[in-house]
């Protein structure tokens, strides 16, 4: 199937869209981790989706409709064994409307996800253009590689910081926003003041169980999210960037260096490049000193796919890699850290920092031996992306090696008729 150009109307579906406000993207998604993110959850698994005013509604509904029925109450008493206080403080009349929502949230992210795979793969296949640069009055929005452990990173410090450097401002203010008025009604920073003076009775005392519950929950959100999505960018970009170099520099009439083709006053130069913005920067540079763009062949390498990847980075993302179970398990750890917590006497904070480490090693253990057979596929996988063909004058191959070399080439070579 033709590609298709910019804004045509028969381009039925794209794999992502850029606005304003942040890049919405399709890629194939694991559904039991997204409806996992929904049970952790309500609305989560959507927001993952990029499904907003749905990720929202059921969000707001889990924290209004479990504040009224003290839902993380009736947890926390319960798996303490204290079944007379969670019988007493649970509002029956607000449960009852909870249970099926809750539900629902789980089964809906999970059959969203199946629908929007298979958009993906109608939409991959359909291959439309994406326009990578969005400018408006009040921001920019553009495709760039950014290395996902960055993002994760600055979600770590600060929720919803890593959204911000992937430029998902949507997702950012809802997490920040959140993240501010749920520390807050739990009393966070009075707690953890109490604990790191060793008052973990007093600690105790301040801390509101049951806004403090959701905390590993939106925390540890943050940064999967923040995560994910720049794994996935960073595959978005150079998929734009494959299809931009094979539109515009792949020329059928470019002659190919080989010896015979060689004159004494022509050279070919050779570079290789990552997919990059400096790969592009390299090419117009060297055009802008005279080079004609008819002398200039880009060839975007195909790349062998893996069905696991062990740590993403900036160069080779899968957006999957060992992050979801290890996400998930930490969350889990927290949760429940925090309950038993209120009981031990170190109290739910540092009983939760433990328990959230001990969750986490655990799905990375986990992790790594389901996916060991794919370890020796692995090593030195990261292979060149794209092979940069220049043909020039003799007096013109200095000049040219030396804009490439700038633009952080991998390799560079000068070829001419003396080559063996």
């Amino acid at each position: 199937m033709s590609s298709l150009k910019y804004g045509e109307a028969s381009a039925r579906r794209s794999v992502a869209y850029l606005s304003l406000l942040g890049t919405t993207q399709l890629h194939l998604r694991n559904p039991f981790v997204i409806a996992a993110w929904s049970v952790v959850f309500p609305g989560m698994g959507h927001l993952l989706l990029s499904k907003y005013l749905r990720g929202f509604l059921l969000f707001l509904w889990e924290v209004f409709i479990n504040y009224k029925a003290h839902i993380n109450l009736l947890i926390l008493y319960s798996f303490t064994g204290d079944f007379e206080k969670a019988k007493s403080v649970v509002d029956l009349q607000w449960m009852s409307l909870y249970v099926p929502t809750y539900i629902f949230s789980i089964w809906d992210s999970y059959r969203t996800t199946v629908d929007m795979n298979h958009a993906y793969i109608l939409a991959s296949r359909e291959d439309a253009l994406v326009k990578p640069f969005k400018l408006g009055a009040m921001e920019v929005n553009y495709l760039d590689k950014r290395n996902p452990w960055v993002s994760a990173i600055w979600s770590i410090l600060v929720p919803g910081a890593g959204q911000l450097y992937i430029h998902r401002l949507i997702t950012a203010i809802f997490v920040v926003v959140w993240w501010i008025i749920i520390c807050y009604n739990s009393k966070l920073l009075p707690a953890f003041h109490y604990t790191f003076l060793g008052d973990f009775k007093q600690a105790k005392a301040v801390l509101d169980m049951q806004w403090f519950l959701n905390i590993p929950s939106v925390y540890f959100f943050a940064v999967y999210d923040a995560y994910i999505n720049t794994a996935e960018n960073n595959k978005l970009f150079d998929w734009e960037q494959s299809k931009f170099l094979k539109r515009q520099y792949e020329n059928s009439n470019f002659i190919m260096p080989f010896r015979k083709n060689i004159r004494g006053d022509k050279v070919y130069i050779v570079s290789t490049f990552d997919h990059s913005i400096y790969l592009e920067l390299a090419i117009t540079a060297i055009q802008m000193k005279g080079i004609n763009k008819e002398n200039i062949m880009a060839i975007s390498m195909d790349q062998k796919s893996e069905k696991v990847m062990f740590f993403d980075s900036i160069h080779s993302s899968d957006g999957l890699s060992l992050f979801d179970l290890p996400a998930i398990l930490a969350v889990i750890g927290g949760i429940f850290g925090g309950i038993y917590g209120f009981v031990l006497k170190w109290g739910p904070l540092l009983w939760g920092l433990i328990a959230i480490f001990a969750g986490f090693s655990i799905g990375l253990i986990i992790k790594l031996i389901i996916t060991k057979k794919y370890s020796d596929r692995q090593k030195d996988k990261r292979g060149t992306e794209v092979v940069l063909l220049i043909e020039c004058m003799e007096s013109q191959a200095e000049m040219v090696k030396d804009m490439l070399w700038a633009h952080k080439a991998l390799g560079v070579r000068k070829l001419n008729a003396d080559n063996n």
